[in-house]
């Protein structure tokens, strides 16, 4: 009689987990999402909530999906190995699509923005591009796409020309760089153009842009597990729904984004964008 009881007891709890293996998430009923919320405009915490872009483009695609959107809090440079690691089930934090990152997981591209950089305001040094920055020390989000780029031009420009290695500095949050640079610590801050805006209004313009035009323009993307193909096709699914219905088209508007075009996503894919 007690093994039959335990039989039963597993096949309850079997049966208990099929809805969420059916759609690839860790939770019944839920869509857990690794972001960094300290990423304003895109992701960060109003009100004790997940606020901004990103937090508003999952929720579409969780009333989609009919799944509720729970937030993981999770520093940016530790997305990728808490996905791996089931800690959730997609990362919607403004995460660049890159070759390499493209070898690690599977990407559902949904925007596309690009670089600026800050310096203190009243500073007579205005670097517009990103040779203007050897011999500097340039303050950037831990893990960002933008940091390889960066070393190429100190090793193939800055370095050949005898003008000194442009020396980045990481750092935990997007907040803490712009801290370094509102110190003196670094000479200036390489920023999300959306998140570089949204960074000088904060400081009431101690910061200003001093770049031109949109550096390096990147494809984001959400990203997910790439054995979990269930979980893609539906996010892939949804996110068609939300374009098709014009709610994402009002999203893009209102945080002055777009969405990138096929052959922008196949260039980023293939690192020559």
């Amino acid at each position: 009689m007690k093994k039959v009881i335990a039989l039963l007891g597993s096949a309850t709890t079997i049966l208990a987990s099929l809805p969420a293996l059916a759609n690839g998430t860790l939770q019944p009923g839920n869509l857990t999402i690794g972001s960094d919320l300290t990423y304003p405009p895109y992701n960060f915490m109003n009100n004790n909530q997940p606020a901004g872009f990103d937090a508003e483009f999952m929720q579409l695609i969780g009333n989609d999906m009919h799944l509720k959107p729970k937030v993981k809090d999770t520093r940016f440079a530790s997305l990728i190995m808490g996905l791996k690691s089931q800690k959730f089930d997609v990362i919607a934090s403004t995460l660049y699509v890159t070759p390499e990152r493209a070898q690690q997981v599977d990407f559902i591209p949904y925007m596309k923005t690009g670089g600026s950089l800050m310096v203190k305001q009243g500073s007579t040094w205005q670097p517009k591009q990103p040779q203007d920055l050897c011999g500097k020390k340039v303050g950037s989000i831990k893990g960002g796409a933008w940091i390889p780029k960066l070393q190429k031009v100190s090793a193939d420009y800055c370095q050949v020309k005898g003008l000194g290695a442009i020396d980045v500095k990481e750092f935990p949050s997007s907040p803490e760089t712009t801290q370094a640079l509102l110190s003196g610590a670094i000479d200036v801050q390489y920023e999300d153009a959306a998140v570089a805006k949204a960074t000088v209004e904060k400081t009431g313009n101690r910061l200003v842009i001093s770049s031109d035009s949109v550096l390096y323009p990147v494809v984001v993307g959400l990203a997910v597990n790439k054995n979990n193909t269930a979980l893609r096709d539906q996010l892939q699914k949804a996110f068609g729904d939300v374009v098709k219905n014009g709610e994402y088209a009002t999203l893009l508007k209102k945080y002055n984004v777009q969405m990138p075009s096929a052959e922008e996503i196949n260039k980023a894919l293939a690192g020559t964008l």
